[in-house]
């Protein structure tokens, strides 16, 4: 099983945002992170690209058990989807879903994978040590001169080409 946090944040909202994942081993110590910039957009942008980066960094034959603070991305993906789609994308207030382009993306990337999200209090002292390395990444949507999170940790500008 991979365990692993991910988060995205925006200055100002909108403004400067960037997002950050890190996945650890089965006893929750860091392994690897990743984060990027962004550019002008969301927090909400940031939190769903976070989760999407993050399940398209992992391998989606293994079980997952994805820990987030943003309870719009995970209700977005795991709650509200369904009736979005049955509606024709348009929400119970009959309007465009917003960052449809980032939920369908994520939905591609959940189909046939075992994933669990479990929901953790952001900004808490003593709170899940992993969203808390995930939250340092996406705070400067600048590449940090010396990145946060474990000595193995490394940056992933959104300019690199993809593998598989």
């Amino acid at each position: 099983m991979i365990i692993a946090a991910c988060d995205g944040a925006a200055k100002k909202n909108p403004g400067p945002a960037a997002w950050a994942w890190v996945v650890a081993d089965a006893e929750g110590r860091p392994q690897r992170w990743e984060a990027g910039p962004l550019g002008h957009s969301t927090n909400n942008v940031a939190e769903l690209t976070a989760l999407a980066e993050l399940l398209e960094s992992t391998d989606p034959a293994v079980p997952i058990e994805v820990r987030m603070d943003s309870q719009y991305a995970m209700n977005a993906v795991t709650k509200w989807i369904a009736s979005w789609k049955r509606n024709g994308w348009l929400t119970a207030a009959k309007k465009p879903v917003a960052n449809k382009d980032i939920v369908v993306r994520i939905d591609a990337l959940l189909q046939g994978r075992a994933v669990t999200f479990r929901h953790v209090a952001a900004h808490q002292v003593g709170g899940d040590h992993l969203n808390a390395i995930a939250d340092v990444a996406p705070a400067t949507p600048r590449r940090p001169s010396s990145p946060p999170g474990p000595p193995t940790a490394r940056w992933r500008s959104p300019s690199r080409a993809r593998s598989g």
